[in-house]
């Protein structure tokens, strides 16, 4: 690709765009810049897009909105009948999130497929309870979940309510890259209103039975009701969208102490509070929540990211400070309050299926075993945690209890086929409810659970590698580490290599398939239960390498994940 060709073309073509303009001529000078910019166009994949704002084709911009929209209109209207079902679309609160999404409806109304818009901001799982419960053949959503906040994203739900599967995303794909930028235009607002094809969905219309199906989800409902003015929680939404949502699906539950942290309360793209990127994984983002916590005497924090399908918790420990729990930390406390409760009430199915992440603690396999709960895993992405939801329901084989990744996603609905911070935000205050009972905290139940199963350790490590020059890069560690497995880390006989990419699982010499659909996945087991897992990321120009160590002792577990750490990042070097 011509990188200066596709700058003047660009510079050409949207000459009339004042804004477009002076971000392009503002990097005239700037050759390193003018290639990221132009050396690709922004990939469209199952994650759909997420990039960087600004113009050129490997950026988020309003151009490659209406681009990806006609594609996928183009793609839905295969299916005529289908597509006249609709799309619905929702957006969080970043920056030109709401243009955006007003963009990507007028763009489908052009093409004479129906949108529905929310009104406001919403949550990612509404969106995808909205595709659902609408009856719509698809749906989008516009956010860049935690990322910094020079970032936005398209991201697309199949009619099942989860993210485009691999198949459908290439069908995508196809379309959008058939397309002139400049034949994507957008109708007028007002004529796709008189023409029926725009309908903007007020507070009432979705909201409403979204918030009656997620009452739905507890398991204690007396117990919650008993303990609603006695715990305090201080809440966080880092000013995204799960303001409105867990609070007022917490506040009908009956709790009644729920602080919010007021800097934090309202939406702001620019994140302005945060001195790092919106993500509830990192300390940094519950500062001022932990300040708040020790004004009222609350020992649960937690905090949602932007489009609030992420949520981090922070509990109080023993000693007065507060402790971070990890996702796989969150995902082993409420997979085993779910199960504890349910076998103590008598309700846990005979069939019951936990569903994780390939990348997950194996914590979470000891916990459903004991229970007698088959665990499944997938691949990383919470639309395979959907599909096996779909599964269980099409066959009728499981019951589906509880799903997480380790990348702070939960859900123990089936109506939301996404990571789900409200879902999460009612379980983890009832479970932290139901340990305030016992004269506990949710830190306390967290060393329980290690006591009874073992010290599991995670950890995991980014290395970014930016630019072409870091494609080319994750590809070659990918293939030599293929190509040449190692044979110990750390000390560990690598005992089975995982290959996801062949679709393999090796074993003494001897291969058997993973059962899993392809990707350029990396799982290295070793002995005694530990491992090792190296991916590209599948948003961000990242590999990331997924540390795992187990010990009946807490400090060589920790002291093993460290050495497990160094041999593992040596490999990637």
């Amino acid at each position: 690709m011509d990188v200066m060709a596709s700058y003047q073309e660009w510079l050409r073509d949207f000459a009339q765009d004042e804004e477009t303009m002076r971000d392009l001529k503002a990097i005239a000078n700037d050759p390193k810049e003018i290639e990221d910019r132009f050396y690709t166009e922004l990939s469209f994949g199952t994650a759909g897009m997420r990039g960087v704002l600004g113009a050129g084709m490997n950026r988020m911009n309003k151009y490659n909105v209406r681009r990806a929209t006609k594609g996928l209109a183009q793609y839905l209207k295969q299916n005529p009948e289908e597509a006249a079902r609709g799309v619905a679309i929702g957006y969080d609160s970043r920056r030109c999130s709401a243009e955006f999404a007003k963009d990507t409806a007028l763009v489908l109304c052009a093409e004479g497929v129906p949108a529905y818009l929310f009104d406001a901001l919403r949550p990612v799982p509404l969106l995808s309870y909205a595709v659902r419960h609408l009856h719509c053949i698809a749906g989008v959503v516009i956010t860049a979940s935690h990322n910094p906040p020079q970032y936005n994203g398209y991201k697309v739900y199949g009619e099942d309510g989860a993210q485009l599967g691999p198949e459908a995303a290439e069908g995508v794909t196809k379309c959008i890259r058939a397309l002139n930028y400049l034949d994507c235009v957008p109708m007028d607002e007002a004529e796709a209103k008189a023409k029926g094809l725009l309908h903007i969905i007020g507070d009432k219309e979705v909201d409403d039975d979204y918030m009656a199906e997620e009452k739905t989800l507890t398991v204690q409902p007396e117990m919650l009701a008993r303990m609603g003015d006695k715990l305090s929680i201080v809440y966080t939404p880092l000013h995204g969208s799960g303001n409105v949502p867990v609070r007022r699906v917490l506040r009908e539950l009956g709790i009644s102490k729920l602080a919010v942290v007021k800097e934090q309360e309202m939406p702001d793209g620019d994140f302005s509070t945060l001195s790092c990127a919106p993500n509830p994984e990192n300390p940094e983002a519950f500062t001022l929540a932990i300040k708040l916590a020790d004004e009222v005497k609350a020992n649960v924090i937690f905090a949602t990211d932007p489009d609030c399908d992420r949520l981090g918790v922070a509990v109080r420990g023993k000693e007065g400070s507060f402790h971070l729990l990890t996702g796989n930390q969150i995902g082993c406390v409420l997979l085993h309050y779910i199960l504890s409760t349910k076998q103590k009430q008598g309700t846990l199915p005979a069939n019951g299926a936990a569903v994780k992440s390939i990348v997950s603690t194996s914590l979470a396999n000891r916990i459903a075993e004991s229970f007698g709960v088959t665990m499944f895993e997938t691949l990383t992405g919470f639309k395979f945690i959907g599909e096996k939801i779909q599964q269980f329901q099409d066959t009728g084989s499981h019951t589906f209890l509880f799903g997480f990744e380790e990348s702070y996603g939960f859900l123990s609905s089936t109506f939301v086929r996404d990571k789900d911070g409200v879902n999460a935000s009612l379980l983890v205050t009832e479970a932290a409810a139901a340990c305030e009972e016992e004269g506990i905290t949710l830190y306390d139940r967290m060393q329980e659970i290690f006591k009874q199963y073992g010290y599991y350790v995670e950890k995991v490590v980014s290395k970014t590698l930016p630019g072409k020059d870091g494609l080319s890069r994750m590809k070659e560690i990918m293939t030599s580490l293929r190509d040449n497995p190692p044979a110990e880390i750390a000390g560990l006989k690598v005992t089975a290599v995982r290959d996801y990419l062949r679709g393999t699982r090796t074993e003494g010499g001897v291969s058997a398939p993973t059962g899993l659909p392809a990707s350029d996945v990396l799982y290295f087991e070793l002995e005694e239960g530990n491992w090792v897992c190296v991916r590209p990321s599948g948003t961000e120009p990242k590999i990331k390498l997924y540390v795992n160590s187990n010990h009946k002792d807490p400090e060589r577990a920790k002291s093993l994940n460290e050495e497990l750490r160094v041999a593992s990042e040596a490999l990637l070097d």
